[in-house]
């Protein structure tokens, strides 16, 4: 892992978890909003340049869910939702996770934790998938360059939405 908290990190952690962290200098509040609210949602997760959140709800609640679809410039789509498990705002939340082209070998429990420290928001990603195997596969994709794009906007949506 590399130690400038505000890049991505991607870390193996036991049998078939995936550990992903990434630091946000923003209040635990507003990432929260971030990763939660529509309004936000649809600035930021975005994937590569040219993409576009073209569905977008979210029912934060136990037992709620969500769906989001986005379309590449070539107007092909990549969509994908689940259930909400566990809503602590603003710390923490978990979630299922199953893609309509199912790329991750079946779906997945993500716990999603954020802490505030000094005005910097740390946010710990767990994935955890159905097995190993579907961990080293979601690996192989371009996942990980795709999240850090989405992050990488975050960022700049956040700064935006401070005082």
């Amino acid at each position: 892992m590399t130690t400038n908290p505000h890049l991505l990190r991607m870390k193996r952690q036991g049998d078939k978890e995936l550990l992903i962290v990434r630091a946000f200098n923003a209040p635990m509040g507003l990432v929260f909003d971030a990763y939660t609210q529509p309004r936000l949602l649809k600035r930021w997760l975005l994937g590569p340049p040219g993409w576009t959140m073209v569905q977008c709800e979210v029912d934060l609640k136990v037992g709620g869910s969500y769906r989001y679809v986005l379309q590449d410039p070539q107007g092909n789509n990549m969509g994908w939702g689940g259930k909400f498990l566990e809503v602590d705002e603003p710390n923490r939340y978990v979630h299922t996770e199953l893609f309509d082209q199912d790329w991750t070998g079946g779906e997945t429990t993500i716990t999603i934790e954020f802490v505030e420290v000094d005005g910097v928001t740390t946010v710990t990603q767990t994935v955890v998938y159905s097995s190993g195997e579907a961990r080293e596969m979601a690996l192989k994709t371009p996942m990980e360059d795709g999240m850090a794009e989405s992050l990488n906007n975050l960022d700049a949506v956040l700064s935006e939405e401070l005082p």
